[in-house]
């Protein structure tokens, strides 16, 4: 920061967009030359987790920075209730400008796709240029969103072109006081209607044989005609980062901006279950995450595994802003100064439509568990039985589910205690979790 001011955030979110496809993190199709930059000179984090592998709980988890039981959001179609401290919220009282544009998800189903009541807003009170479900108002080349007053905006352009036009406006404009902004984007997402990954004209014929990441090679899916389009939306995604940040240089604002890149889950190309994401996978689970700007331009690689629910808690803390109680992530600052004497070697996931789940990601293991009754449409269990275990050392693309295999024994007993306790600390009764094939009465 310059002359003591207090930093602005930029949060820039991305819908859907695997952990690997930058190329500091091993892809060679460099589609992100930008935000690579970024990552080294900023902050980059090896194994950030999200919290929930599906849109609507995940964009919870990361503004309330509470687990989905907490906060009620755990799967789509619900809604937040306006109760909520967030971290817009938190941002507002303390004298930030706020800002959303882009994709929301957190209005509750019966509000239909597109205007969002000031109810349901997260706590942004400053620009909102949004649409509850932007999948469905809008087209790749047709961009629809509402401003505060419900009324239409459609900008030109293909949509992450035309919202980060959006997005420039305001840092343009922006006044002295410090500002949050938060860019959603649709993409890399599919287009649901056509059910493909539509990328700037030209960009999927750039990508036509494409790398195809080793988890995917040995499974079928819909990846060897759904890479090219998805890499060519990624690719339009970091030419915009590029676009952001000319115009934070532009404005003098650089060395004030502190910027964000994450997204909300991964995807698989329906090769672990019968769509793109909700597993316990790494290919749902684990996202991008970088951090740029005063207080995080370090050099360096951040080897621990945090989750989505961390982020509020980070930025409101760096900010010098209070970190409401109800908040139930933690500041991941001392792990960047690597000053941390405590903290967790796992991230808590809840998983949902797909399953009622809980796991944990730990450096080496993913443990799974999934209620035997519940099916796949409830918050919660108290029951659950052991459904996958990965030895990320030994099987980095998780080929070989090891649960149940007595050789693993002692490993899962461990586990299976470390989720139990994670379960409670994050409020939720404490479960019966079975072994696999094990029907002890609950």
């Amino acid at each position: 920061m310059t002359g003591g001011r207090r930093p602005n955030v930029l949060l820039i979110f991305a819908d859907q967009q695997r952990w690997d496809t930058l190329g500091v993190n091993g892809s060679p199709m460099e589609l992100m030359p930008n935000l690579d930059r970024l990552a080294r000179e900023g902050t980059r984090f090896l194994l950030p987790i999200t919290s929930q592998p599906v849109c609507a709980p995940a964009r919870a988890y990361l503004l309330t920075g509470q687990y989905a039981t907490t906060h009620g959001v755990w799967r789509n179609g619900l809604g937040l209730t306006g109760h909520e401290r967030t971290l817009a919220s938190s941002f507002g009282e303390a004298g930030y400008q706020t800002g959303y544009i882009g994709k929301w998800h957190l209005a509750p189903k019966e509000c239909g796709p597109g205007p969002v009541p000031p109810v349901h807003r997260g706590g942004f009170a400053g620009l909102w240029e949004a649409a509850n479900v932007l999948e469905f108002t809008s087209q790749p080349f047709e961009t629809v969103l509402y401003d505060a007053n419900d009324d239409e905006i459609r900008p030109p352009g293909y949509r992450v072109d035309a919202m980060t036009d959006r997005a420039i406006d305001f840092l343009r404009r922006a006044r002295r006081e410090p500002f949050f902004l938060m860019i959603s984007y649709l993409e890399p997402h599919h287009q649901n209607d056509v059910d493909r990954y539509v990328a700037p004209e030209g960009y999927e014929a750039r990508y036509a044989n494409p790398f195809v990441p080793p988890d995917l090679r040995p499974l079928p899916g819909n990846w060897g005609a759904q890479l090219p389009g998805y890499y060519g939306c990624i690719k339009s995604l970091d030419e915009n980062v590029g676009r952001l940040l000319a115009t934070l240089e532009e404005q003098g604002l650089a060395e004030d901006t502190i910027v964000v890149y994450t997204a909300d889950h991964g995807c698989h190309f329906r090769t672990r279950n019968q769509e793109y994401k909700r597993s316990a996978h790494d290919s749902s689970l684990r996202v991008p995450l970088v951090i740029w700007g005063p207080g995080f331009n370090r050099r360096q690689i951040v080897p621990e595994p945090v989750g989505l629910v961390d982020i509020a808690p980070t930025l409101l803390k760096v900010a010098g802003v209070a970190i409401p109680e109800t908040m139930q992530g933690r500041s991941m600052l001392p792990l960047i100064a690597r000053e941390a004497r405590e903290w967790p070697e796992e991230v808590f996931v809840q998983i949902s439509e797909s399953m009622t789940g809980r796991a944990l990601r730990t450096e080496r293991w993913t443990y799974c568990s999934m209620s035997p009754e519940r099916g796949a449409r409830a918050a919660g269990s108290d029951v659950y039985v052991e459904s996958h275990l990965y030895d990320n050392f030994a099987d980095p693309h998780q080929h070989v589910n090891l649960v149940g295999r007595s050789q693993y024994k002692d490993v899962a007993n461990h586990l299976r205690e470390r989720l139990r306790a994670r379960i409670i600390a994050a409020g939720e009764p404490e479960p019966v979790i079975r072994e696999l094939g094990v029907n002890a009465p609950p």
